[in-house]
Protein backbone atom coordinates (compact mmCIF):
# COMPACT_ATOMS: atom_id res chain seq x y z
CA UNK A 1 0.00 0.00 0.00
CA UNK A 2 1.45 3.33 -1.00
CA UNK A 3 2.70 5.75 1.75
CA UNK A 4 -0.04 8.22 1.43
CA UNK A 5 -2.84 5.25 1.25
CA UNK A 6 -2.25 4.07 4.57
CA UNK A 7 -4.85 4.04 7.44
CA UNK A 8 -4.31 6.12 9.81
CA UNK A 9 -4.24 5.78 13.75
CA UNK A 10 -4.48 8.21 16.88
CA UNK A 11 -4.66 7.44 20.30
CA UNK A 12 -3.90 8.87 23.50
CA UNK A 13 -2.85 7.55 26.73
CA UNK A 14 -3.88 9.02 30.13
CA UNK A 15 -3.11 6.01 32.00
CA UNK A 16 0.00 4.52 33.44
CA UNK A 17 -1.98 1.37 34.80
CA UNK A 18 -0.42 -1.68 33.70
CA UNK A 19 -3.75 -3.24 31.94
CA UNK A 20 -4.67 0.16 29.64
CA UNK A 21 -0.84 0.34 28.82
CA UNK A 22 -1.22 -2.88 27.64
CA UNK A 23 -4.42 -2.45 25.54
CA UNK A 24 -2.94 0.63 24.13
CA UNK A 25 0.70 -0.78 23.44
CA UNK A 26 -1.19 -4.26 21.97
CA UNK A 27 -3.74 -2.53 19.52
CA UNK A 28 -0.68 0.02 18.39
CA UNK A 29 1.81 -3.12 17.70
CA UNK A 30 -1.62 -5.10 15.95
CA UNK A 31 -2.24 -1.76 13.85
CA UNK A 32 1.63 -1.11 12.95
CA UNK A 33 2.01 -4.39 12.06
CA UNK A 34 -1.22 -4.26 9.64
CA UNK A 35 0.46 -1.58 8.14
CA UNK A 36 -1.23 1.23 9.70
CA UNK A 37 0.48 4.26 10.70
CA UNK A 38 0.21 5.23 14.35
CA UNK A 39 1.01 7.99 16.65
CA UNK A 40 0.65 7.45 20.62
CA UNK A 41 0.14 10.73 22.47
CA UNK A 42 1.26 10.23 26.15
CA UNK A 43 -0.50 12.73 28.40
CA UNK A 44 -0.55 13.04 32.20
CA UNK A 45 -0.54 9.43 34.08
CA UNK A 46 0.21 7.90 31.05
CA UNK A 47 3.64 9.34 30.64
CA UNK A 48 5.14 6.59 32.97
CA UNK A 49 5.38 4.84 30.00
CA UNK A 50 7.47 6.99 28.29
CA UNK A 51 9.71 7.99 31.36
CA UNK A 52 13.39 6.77 32.28
CA UNK A 53 13.86 5.01 35.44
CA UNK A 54 14.93 8.45 37.34
CA UNK A 55 13.66 10.85 39.72
CA UNK A 56 12.14 14.19 38.13
CA UNK A 57 10.91 17.20 39.60
CA UNK A 58 13.03 20.67 40.20
CA UNK A 59 10.62 22.20 42.68
CA UNK A 60 9.40 20.87 46.56
CA UNK A 61 5.86 19.72 44.95
CA UNK A 62 7.88 18.64 41.54
CA UNK A 63 9.98 16.42 43.39
CA UNK A 64 7.62 15.12 45.67
CA UNK A 65 5.60 14.31 43.08
CA UNK A 66 8.21 12.18 41.58
CA UNK A 67 9.11 10.66 44.76
CA UNK A 68 5.56 9.50 44.86
CA UNK A 69 4.77 8.69 41.51
CA UNK A 70 8.43 7.85 40.70
CA UNK A 71 9.29 4.67 38.30
CA UNK A 72 9.17 3.73 34.71
CA UNK A 73 7.16 1.73 32.89
CA UNK A 74 8.09 -1.44 34.96
CA UNK A 75 6.39 0.25 37.92
CA UNK A 76 2.53 0.54 36.52
CA UNK A 77 0.47 -1.45 38.49
CA UNK A 78 -3.16 -3.04 37.60
CA UNK A 79 -5.95 -0.91 37.72
CA UNK A 80 -7.86 -3.52 39.93
CA UNK A 81 -5.94 -5.66 42.60
CA UNK A 82 -2.90 -3.90 42.87
CA UNK A 83 -2.71 -5.09 46.67
CA UNK A 84 0.08 -2.49 47.12
CA UNK A 85 2.22 -3.83 44.59
CA UNK A 86 2.25 -7.42 44.96
CA UNK A 87 -0.69 -7.39 41.87
CA UNK A 88 1.74 -6.38 39.62
CA UNK A 89 4.10 -9.17 40.76
CA UNK A 90 1.44 -11.73 40.68
CA UNK A 91 0.40 -10.48 37.07
CA UNK A 92 4.17 -10.46 36.11
CA UNK A 93 4.74 -13.71 36.85
CA UNK A 94 1.40 -14.97 35.37
CA UNK A 95 2.18 -13.40 32.05
CA UNK A 96 5.83 -14.56 31.90
CA UNK A 97 4.93 -18.14 32.47
CA UNK A 98 2.38 -17.84 29.22
CA UNK A 99 5.33 -16.23 27.25
CA UNK A 100 3.49 -13.21 26.99
CA UNK A 101 5.87 -10.26 26.62
CA UNK A 102 6.55 -7.07 29.38
CA UNK A 103 5.32 -3.62 28.79
CA UNK A 104 8.71 -2.40 28.25
CA UNK A 105 8.87 -5.37 25.44
CA UNK A 106 5.66 -4.28 23.97
CA UNK A 107 6.59 -1.12 23.77
CA UNK A 108 9.69 -1.56 22.17
CA UNK A 109 7.88 -3.69 19.74
CA UNK A 110 6.17 -0.65 18.53
CA UNK A 111 9.03 1.33 18.32
CA UNK A 112 10.65 -1.18 16.05
CA UNK A 113 7.46 -1.33 13.65
CA UNK A 114 7.61 2.27 13.63
CA UNK A 115 4.96 3.69 16.25
CA UNK A 116 5.51 7.58 16.92
CA UNK A 117 5.50 8.39 20.63
CA UNK A 118 4.47 12.02 21.49
CA UNK A 119 4.58 13.03 24.94
CA UNK A 120 1.79 15.67 25.84
CA UNK A 121 4.37 19.03 26.73
CA UNK A 122 1.57 20.83 28.99
CA UNK A 123 1.69 17.91 31.14
CA UNK A 124 5.71 17.21 31.34
CA UNK A 125 5.32 20.94 32.31
CA UNK A 126 3.21 20.24 34.90
CA UNK A 127 4.52 17.31 36.27
CA UNK A 128 8.04 18.50 36.17
CA UNK A 129 9.52 15.83 33.56
CA UNK A 130 11.74 17.11 31.27
CA UNK A 131 12.50 15.72 28.15
CA UNK A 132 15.71 13.96 28.45
CA UNK A 133 13.45 12.28 31.39
CA UNK A 134 12.12 10.75 28.72
CA UNK A 135 12.88 7.85 26.70
CA UNK A 136 15.07 8.47 23.71
CA UNK A 137 12.48 7.08 21.30
CA UNK A 138 9.77 9.98 21.62
CA UNK A 139 9.69 11.24 19.04
CA UNK A 140 8.48 14.84 20.31
CA UNK A 141 6.93 16.92 23.00
CA UNK A 142 3.92 18.63 21.42
CA UNK A 143 0.65 20.40 22.50
CA UNK A 144 -2.68 18.83 22.21
CA UNK A 145 -2.83 21.20 18.97
CA UNK A 146 -0.39 18.50 17.54
CA UNK A 147 -2.62 15.96 18.70
CA UNK A 148 -5.83 17.58 17.16
CA UNK A 149 -4.16 17.72 14.07
CA UNK A 150 -2.90 14.13 13.68
CA UNK A 151 -6.36 12.87 14.90
CA UNK A 152 -8.31 15.05 12.11
CA UNK A 153 -6.31 13.23 9.73
CA UNK A 154 -6.76 9.50 11.41
CA UNK A 155 -9.29 6.86 10.18
CA UNK A 156 -9.63 5.68 13.78
CA UNK A 157 -9.03 7.94 17.16
CA UNK A 158 -8.67 5.91 20.79
CA UNK A 159 -8.38 7.36 24.35
CA UNK A 160 -7.29 4.99 26.70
Amino acid sequence: MAEENRKKLSMVIFSGEMDKLFAAFSIATGAAASNMEVNMFFTFWGLRALKKKVRTGKSFLGRLFGLFYGGDINRSSPSKMSFGGIGRWMFKKMMNAKNIPSLAELRQTAIDLGVKLYGCQMSMEVMEIPKEKMIDEVAQCVGVATFIEQAQQADVTLFV
